[in-house]
């Protein structure tokens, strides 16, 4: 898919990775993008990006905003679920309530967004489905296991997705990132990728056709490690 033929809409757009893409997008050509955010405040800040922006009020686990904004954007070419959640903690110390909110977002949102507009897609000739994942849908980290589940179990669904899409022309891309520099992980003290590099990866990736996309220099080395021997990823990353 050429960017520059794209109209998007970017869920959980206000900040971090997602609003890096807005930027991104906007720079390769994007012909529109309906960038979302949960509060009118946040949506009225998109929309005066540019006047190519239009923001959108949408919390991914409230089906009638979905709805309503699939009603809206019929034109979308591109979805990007970005809109994701992160609880720290291992599964002993993890209440039900962290759970449902991971699950909430990064699985059912992204489930209900990519229901609701697939047969926007398809009306519009095909596109692409872009999935925010992370490498720890891949290997677990004991110290994020509600997260790491959310996402993995994005990852089977992404897998299925991309099979069951196929027919319609509608691509789908998976993005394993490793740490990047956003508020998502503020405080933790590790090398962090700024989301601006992570944006401009994912770009070229849909320009390219890529299925996978590991975004920064430490999502690349996991997945060589990974393809080598996953058992040895995943018992090293238990210990972190």
């Amino acid at each position: 898919m050429q960017i520059s033929t794209a109209t998007a809409l970017i869920t959980g757009a206000n900040r971090g990775i997602g609003h890096a893409l807005v930027t991104r997008l906007l720079a390769d050509g994007a012909a529109r993008i309906y960038a979302t955010a949960r509060t009118s405040a946040e949506a009225d800040k998109l929309t005066a990006i540019d006047k190519r922006v239009t923001g959108l009020v949408l919390d991914v686990t409230d089906t009638a905003q979905i709805a309503s904004v699939a009603a809206r954007a019929k034109d979308v070419n591109l979805l990007i679920n970005n809109a994701g959640v992160l609880d720290f903690g291992s599964f002993l110390d993890a209440s039900r309530a962290q759970v449902d909110r991971n699950f909430g977002t990064n699985f059912y949102g992204t489930l209900e967004v990519t229901k609701a507009f697939v047969p926007v897609l398809e009306a519009n000739g095909g596109g692409t489905v872009v999935n925010m994942l992370t490498l720890v849908a891949l290997a677990s980290m004991p110290g994020l296991s509600v997260y790491n589940a959310s996402k993995a179990a994005a990852w089977s669904m992404t897998q299925s997705w991309r099979a069951s899409l196929a027919s319609k022309n509608i691509k789908v891309v998976g993005v394993f990132p490793g740490a990047v520099d956003t508020d998502m992980l503020a405080g933790v003290e590790m090398p962090k990728t700024p989301a601006a590099e992570i944006a401009r990866a994912i770009s070229d990736g849909i320009a390219s056709g890529d299925e996978d996309v590991f975004p920064d220099p430490m999502a690349a080395a996991f997945y060589d490690q990974w393809k080598k021997d996953h058992k040895a990823v995943e018992h090293q990353f238990a210990t972190m």
